[in-house]
């Protein structure tokens, strides 16, 4: 049945009204470094195999690798696995049913931010 009174209700709210909350930003950021994952390990998939394969295509696919922009792409993705890691692990905590007032939920967001960008840091002059 038709709703004759449609143009009578409140619309819902659209997100232009709403001031982007740290958890919903995470939430994402957590969504698109999982995709960010998947291009990285396709790329190292393909190093590998390549050098399976013989020395051409080692060298076609070292040399791609080891330009600016592989360095680039792998150190986003070095980001995008300690940021989806320690995301999971406050999903795992809130997983227990703790953590959800709203001082908790910013420090760990903030901690998940900052945390990932200290590991990849270190990790990178590490390695």
């Amino acid at each position: 049945m038709a709703d004759v009174n449609r143009g009578n209700r409140p619309l819902s709210p659209h997100l232009s009204i709403y001031r982007p909350q740290l958890n919903s930003i995470t939430s994402i950021m957590t969504r698109i470094t999982g995709i960010g994952l998947v291009v990285g390990a396709l790329l190292l998939t393909w190093w590998l195999i390549a050098a399976a394969t013989g020395p051409e295509a080692f060298a076609n696919a070292d040399a791609f690798l080891t330009s600016w922009f592989g360095d680039l792409v792998m150190f986003l993705s070095l980001w995008a696995l300690w940021y989806h890691f320690l995301a999971g692990l406050r999903h795992l905590y809130w997983d227990s049913g703790a953590g959800f007032d709203l001082k908790t939920v910013n420090i760990l967001g903030w901690g998940v931010v900052g945390g990932s960008i200290l590991l990849t840091i270190v990790t990178a002059i590490v390695i």
